[in-house]
């Protein structure tokens, strides 16, 4: 039973994860929902607590608002659906280490960046692109985290000074275990077309110029 229940957890953890991590569409995170609750009374079931009654959401019915016969029906499909579950957990054949297999390949890795300052000689504004970078395949794994620099040397938003932070989430073990992987800032020069023009009558202003990349 322990064992049982150290799978279940192990699976519910993964699945709570991809849940807090927002980045599922909607169709897929009813249909995890559903999973989990699915789960969570099957786990009753094994651990022989009171059975839960929901609805086809998922949600937990009221008995003040429901009725007892639909209180009925559904106690007696809730019943059903985990009978069958359980007899589908019994015929499968699984390894003493599934649960362990489950809890390494769960997605719950993340790379926190905090940017505190961008030294770069450039005298007009700047865009900076950060990404993750896959080096063997030259590819890049991850969103763009921007960042919009002055040319003065500070952010645009004054008042994000200090406040620049980004978190790459969803890397699983899969990205971990890549040979190498670098955290890839590419910088957009935007104002002249040529930083040698003075004259504001020679020159088009607003203009985005690739300028530099750095990478560590």
């Amino acid at each position: 039973r322990f064992q049982q229940v150290q799978s279940m957890m192990c699976d519910l953890m993964e699945w709570r994860s991809q849940l807090l991590s927002g980045t599922l569409p909607k169709d897929e995170l009813k249909e995890l929902k559903q999973k989990v609750t699915s789960k969570i009374d099957y786990g009753n079931k094994v651990l022989e607590l009171d059975l839960i009654v929901r609805d086809e959401d998922g949600n937990i019915l009221d008995p003040d608002k429901t009725s007892v016969i639909s209180l009925f029906h559904a106690h007696e499909e809730a019943t059903n659906k985990i009978t069958e579950r359980i007899k589908e957990e019994m015929s499968k054949d699984q390894p003493d280490y599934a649960s362990y297999c489950r809890m390494s390949s769960s997605p719950t890795h993340s790379l926190y960046v905090f940017v505190r300052n961008f030294v770069c000689r450039i005298g007009e504004d700047a865009e900076l692109f950060m990404s993750l970078y896959d080096l063997q395949k030259s590819t890049i794994i991850s969103e763009n985290y921007l960042v919009r620099w002055g040319s003065r040397g500070f952010p645009k938003e004054i008042d994000m000074l200090n406040n620049l932070k980004v978190v790459f989430t969803d890397l699983g073990n899969k990205d971990l275990s890549r040979d190498k992987i670098y955290l890839v800032c590419q910088i957009v020069r935007v104002g002249r077309m040529d930083l040698r023009d003075s004259n504001s009558k020679k020159y088009t202003q607003g203009l985005r110029r690739p300028f530099g990349v750095a990478g560590t």
